[in-house]
């Protein structure tokens, strides 16, 4: 509460202004209240905190969303976490085009429904990886298409089924999940499944491969967390005590078990001068530094990893492993 002041401070106040000793514009001075604008339309329901979780969550997803395609598409795959937003629905729907990708998920026992949507450009050149062609031919002409077959659709169910086993192992620390695809559709105005109103979080993801960058949106409505928002609180999270158990090293063996690596086995070397190189001719013989007897180096992607003997099997030429040097030998 202020203090009162007498006359004689009332006098004397009075006077000061009268010969300027006090500034009546810094007495009138006021310093602002600090407001925040709230947008009553676009409701924030989830906290920093619980925010904070999800980026752990979806870190973790975006984990496992890169070793699951990088396993099916026989290519590196970065799937990388960009933001995460709580917008509406129409918010969202306004921000994707009309021609676009999209798969729509359930994950029971949790209400609602989760939608992945990806930019036809990056489709159209999975499709192409999945069918064969090399980098030089997907990457080098933008595709216009403005649909797609039956038979590309039916290629990227498969890369979208991928996102949703994804979103399950993500979530296992808090819930166990039984994601399910409900359906595809590639027209953005057709989807109906959630109010334009309802909050949803929208969680933005890039994806690298072949040098070429492309992005991926996740949307989650608001339904979804409800009954969560115990379990996303960092004190629980980080107390539930949970570390790696054999259900998740059982996961990560089997999304490593597809992964393709590149075998060579060295015959020999030698040194030639530049003089007998341009020389060389059909049918001249070049001896090696390796005797017919000696075993031969086999490398494990350019890591030495075990001495083989050369041979024959089913016409081919084949090695047989005679001892393991557990990669650190020197060449």
């Amino acid at each position: 509460m202020n203090p009162v002041l007498s006359q004689e401070e009332i006098d004397a106040l009075m006077e000061g202004m009268k010969t300027g000793e006090i500034d009546v514009a810094k007495i009138e001075e006021k310093e602002q209240p600090k407001v925040k604008s709230y947008d009553f339309r676009r409701p924030v329901r989830l906290s920093k905190e619980y925010v904070s979780t999800l980026n752990m969550v979806f870190e973790e997803y975006s984990k496992i969303a890169s070793n699951l395609l990088t396993t099916q598409l026989r290519s590196n795959v970065s799937v990388d976490l960009m933001s995460i937003e709580q917008v509406s629905f129409d918010e969202f729907m306004h921000s994707v085009p009309h021609f676009t990708m999209m798969g729509m998920f359930h994950a029971d026992p949790q209400p609602g429904i989760q939608i992945v949507e990806m930019n036809p450009q990056i489709c159209f050149q999975l499709v192409e990886i999945l069918c064969g062609s090399s980098e030089d031919n997907i990457f080098k002409d933008e595709v216009t298409k403005d649909y797609f077959t039956e038979i590309e659709l039916a290629i990227l169910e498969d890369v979208i089924r991928q996102f949703g086993d994804a979103f399950q192992h993500a979530w296992r620390d808090i819930i166990q999940l039984e994601v399910r695809m409900d359906s595809m559709e590639n027209n953005s105005q057709m989807i109906q499944a959630i109010s334009p109103n309802e909050p949803v979080t929208l969680v933005t993801f890039t994806i690298e491969m072949m040098g070429n960058t492309s992005f991926m949106n996740l949307c989650i409505p608001y339904v979804f967390f409800e009954t969560l928002l115990d379990k996303l609180s960092l004190r629980n999270w980080f107390h539930s005590g949970k570390g790696a158990d054999s259900t998740d090293q059982e996961q990560l063996a089997k999304n490593i078990q597809g992964v393709r690596l590149d075998l060579e086995v060295l015959l020999g070397k030698t040194h030639i001068n530049l003089d007998n190189f341009l020389q060389l001719e059909v049918g001249d013989i070049i001896t090696l530094d390796k005797k017919i007897n000696e075993p031969l180096l086999l490398s494990i992607e350019q890591e030495p990893y075990y001495l083989v003997k050369p041979g024959v099997r089913d016409d081919k030429m084949a090695v047989e492993v005679l001892e393991d040097i557990g990669g650190n030998q020197e060449e």
